[in-house]
């Protein structure tokens, strides 16, 4: 299913090392590919490794005056089950503010057990829930945890349709191409490390492009746990 609302938001939570930021600007550049409006805002405390780390974006099919946090998502995006297990997020509950219709996607080896009032309220806003194992299809495909934050980009584009797979392949490449992006200093540093794990530039988009692809393939198949 499609999402439809002329202004899409969507907030990001995980922690630091998991290449959040890194996403939200793959899904902000998609978008503006798809020939949208993006407005990509990250926020985070000290860039350090496990610290809690959000970043939010907003597609619109008209320009886009609002910024900052994002109180009101259409989309969250959970990288890491910590975020809810143990409330390592800026916003809790971590569905805070969800809108009617509204969609979550978790990076989740299993399904996170939720208290009934969580349930009951997600089904009174009509949202879906997918669990997804984000980290392990990382893994498998990609052969890199730090693949993580790509597949949760490819889950993404397969389930909500807000992004198409082509202009996430064309920014994907952007970012790991031969051009040098710039970035905070840690996310610079991160996508560095991750150069680093593959001996050509071309190992890394094709390592990555088996992600998106299988995490599209993936989504294909998800059911909502609600």
């Amino acid at each position: 299913m499609t999402l439809s609302d002329s202004l899409t938001q969507i907030r990001m939570s995980g922690l630091g090392g998991q290449g959040v930021v890194t996403a939200s600007h793959i899904i902000g550049t998609a978008a503006v590919k798809d020939k949208k409006y993006a407005l990509v805002n990250p926020f985070f405390g000290a860039e350090k490794r496990l610290a809690p780390a959000e970043s939010y974006v907003r597609i619109a099919s008209r320009p886009i005056y609002d910024r900052g946090e994002i109180n009101y998502p259409n989309i969250i995006m959970i990288f890491h089950p910590h975020v809810i297990t143990l409330g390592k997020s800026y916003t809790m509950p971590f569905y805070s503010g969800l809108k009617e219709g509204g969609v979550i996607i978790v990076n989740s080896e299993e399904p996170i057990a939720l208290p009934a009032d969580d349930i009951k309220k997600f089904r009174e806003l009509k949202a879906r829930l997918y669990f997804t194992p984000a980290t392990r299809l990382a893994r498998e495909v990609a052969t890199t945890d730090m693949a993580t934050n790509i597949v949760m980009v490819g889950m993404l584009a397969g389930i909500t349709g807000v992004i198409s797979e082509p202009s996430v392949r064309e920014a994907i490449e952007e970012r790991f191409g031969a051009k040098k992006f710039i970035a905070s200093g840690t996310t610079a540093a991160l996508d560095d490390a991750i150069k680093k794990k593959y001996a050509k530039t071309e190992m890394l988009l094709a390592a990555n492009f088996m992600a998106i692809s299988a995490a599209i393939e993936a989504a294909r198949e998800a059911k909502s746990a609600i």
